[in-house]
């Protein structure tokens, strides 16, 4: 049996293996072929060679991150693992973890933001090829997520200056009566899924800095009509709350050079009875127009808690 020293001279040891030592679990039973010691900050892992090679390898990562953050977590633990976590149980949820695949964009605290699942893969890959993508999934299958990744990384890249993001201001099922403050004050509490969306992407002072200064806006449906949204990208949110004229009107808002993502879920529309969506029309006759693509996100996409999948099985939202 082959033994490998290592130490963590460069970082708190008690920091990197986690709260309750929740990433050291997590490390072992990526390793599990492995024996793993660690006390103060040595550690001594005993076993086969090419194991012990892939351990080192992923072992540096970890330490390399945490390095360059300051932190580490659940999530960056089962990224930085890769096919390595793959059976592991996974002690971390929500949307803002990580996966498989490319790292979107570097968020807060070291978060890394990847694309999870096959379909939201998908979507990262049309968005390079088309100007118009809609997204289209049940709750908690990161398609607002994800899209709000894409547009945080082509500000980043200097592929776009301004990032527009818009929602129907419509209640979901409730009647909220008369809000308080001023205009920002009232729109906000519709808005603020995307405002959650940011805070994982964005340092707050600078977000704050975006916001102010417009390169960020966020803002209702309404407030697009008759402008010109030009070198920017655009996200259109809970689409299935428009209706067909607003749609219309969104989509003809497009500049030469601006990319625009739609999403929407279809089993959750909020609109007054008599009103009818417009994102079912727009799918049917937008289909096959060269430039816009479609993806349909599936149970299978769900990144929330395990029980939200079996919640939209139990509501007939997937099967």
């Amino acid at each position: 049996m082959n033994e490998l020293k290592l130490t963590l001279d460069t970082v708190n040891p008690a920091h990197f293996w986690g709260p309750n030592n929740e990433n050291y679990e997590m490390i072992k039973g990526a390793f599990a072929k492995l024996k793993i010691v660690a006390r103060g900050s040595g550690v001594t892992v005993l076993g086969d060679e090419q194991e012990l090679k892939s351990f080192e390898e992923k072992f540096n990562e970890l330490v390399a991150h945490m390095e360059k953050y300051s932190a580490l977590n659940g999530n960056d633990v089962e990224s930085i693992l890769g096919a390595k976590a793959t059976g592991v149980e996974k002690k971390v949820t929500g949307e803002a973890g990580a996966g498989g695949g490319e790292v979107i964009v570097f968020g807060t605290n070291g978060l890394l933001v990847k694309a999870r699942t096959a379909n939201q893969r998908k979507m990262v890959t049309s968005i390079g090829k088309n100007d118009i993508l809609f997204a289209i999934g049940p709750a908690g299958t990161g398609k607002t997520y994800t899209a709000v990744a894409l547009a945080v990384r082509a500000l980043k890249n200097k592929e776009i200056k301004r990032i527009i993001l818009t929602r129907p201001a419509v209640e979901a099922g409730e009647n909220l009566g008369f809000l308080p403050g001023d205009l920002k004050e009232k729109i906000d509490p519709y808005l603020r899924p995307l405002y959650d969306a940011l805070d994982d992407m964005i340092p707050a002072e600078k977000l704050k800095f975006y916001i102010e200064n417009r390169t960020i806006e966020i803002a209702p449906l309404a407030f697009m009509r008759g402008r010109t949204l030009d070198n920017c990208f655009v996200i259109l949110d809970e689409a299935q709350n428009a209706t067909d004229m607003q749609l219309k009107m969104f989509l003809t808002r497009m500049g030469p050079t601006a990319k625009f993502i739609v999403t929407g879920d279809v089993t959750q529309i909020d609109l007054p009875k008599k009103q009818m969506s417009g994102l079912h029309n727009g799918l049917r006759i937008l289909e096959g127009i060269k430039g816009i693509d479609i993806i349909y996100l599936s149970g299978e996409d769900v990144v929330r808690h395990k029980l939200v999948k079996d919640i939209l099985k139990a509501y007939g939202d997937i099967q």
